[in-house]
């Protein structure tokens, strides 16, 4: 068993497809088909179905991936040792994330980072908290970025608090206040944010046992604003995603202490390869000159 077939075998399962594996490996087509069949041979049993769609994992399939990450992992594990004994600094961290934090911290946080790191590459998935969670648990990701009321058992460490505020379109009555109450936001036409049953806004609405007037439940937060634009109802959102806010709607704060605290979550951050802990500690330094960071930084990932 080679580990350019569990490269493979990994490629194509995240791809979906042998023509896309092929393609991001640099093989033929016919080189990904004999590898996935050497592999099954070596093994005993098949690990895809082929269709005109793609291809899927057999029961067997799902079931080995898991262990085919771990060795892929530990492989990736060994080189950047191997690299940072010789004084050199390779390797590619893989970072879950959410929009907020994709549209607003990483292209500039990236930028920084590739300057100072020419030699460890980046690849981000982005998804909601639930997908997030999955890929850390599954090893798809290094970590990910999450809101901790999401991270479940996960090793997690606080960045920042987010506030949660109320969005109202410019002619409504709130938005002449300075603040606005939950039981105030009950009585109106209500959008809810639809990011499943673990979400921020959802947690506050049950802590504070209030049951809004639910009109729409919308997944896309551009799409809540531009309804809330067009007086179909009003909503509440975490600030950060309400990134570049249509000219006619206002931002409300909410009354008591109201946020989502955001963080970075792992399923041990003491595993994560060199590299990950090289950008999680420049990741710290970012948000610190930013202004951003809420929460002191652990001794674990202690600047120098």
């Amino acid at each position: 068993m080679s580990l350019t077939k569990l490269e493979v075998f990994e490629k194509v399962v995240e791809v979906g497809s042998v023509s896309k594996a092929a393609e991001a490996l640099g093989l033929t087509q016919s080189a990904v088909s004999h590898a996935l069949a050497s592999l099954e041979a070596e093994w005993g049993f098949s690990l895809l179905q082929r269709d005109r769609s793609g291809v899927r994992l057999t029961s067997n399939g799902a079931h080995m991936l898991k262990y085919v990450r771990e060795v892929l992992h530990w492989h990736e594990q060994l080189k950047q040792q191997v690299a940072a004994i010789n004084g050199l600094e390779w390797g590619t961290v893989r970072i879950g994330t959410f929009t907020s934090v994709s549209s607003q911290w990483l292209p500039p946080m990236i930028q920084t980072f590739r300057t100072a790191h020419p030699s460890i590459h980046m690849k981000w998935f982005e998804g909601d908290y639930e997908e997030i969670h999955h890929w850390i648990v599954n090893g798809i990701v290094d970590f990910g970025f999450l809101s901790l009321s999401a991270s479940k058992t996960l090793d997690t460490i606080p960045l920042k608090k987010d506030p949660i505020v109320c969005v109202v379109p410019i002619n409504h009555p709130f938005s002449n206040q300075q603040t606005v109450t939950l039981s105030q936001i009950e009585r109106e036409a209500f959008i809810m944010p639809k990011w499943g049953s673990d979400h921020d806004v959802r947690r506050i609405l049950k802590e504070n046992r209030l049951t809004p007037n639910i009109q729409y439940e919308i997944v896309e937060e551009q799409a809540i604003m531009a309804m809330v634009e067009c007086g179909l109802g009003i909503s509440i959102l975490p600030k950060m995603a309400i990134y570049r806010p249509p000219e006619h709607i206002r931002l409300i704060e909410i009354e008591g202490d109201h946020y989502r605290t955001i963080g970075i979550a792992a399923t041990s951050f003491s595993h994560l390869s060199p590299a990950a802990k090289t950008f999680i500690r420049c990741l710290f330094e970012w948000l610190n000159e930013q202004g951003m960071l809420d929460f002191p930084i652990e001794r674990r990932f202690m600047l120098t």
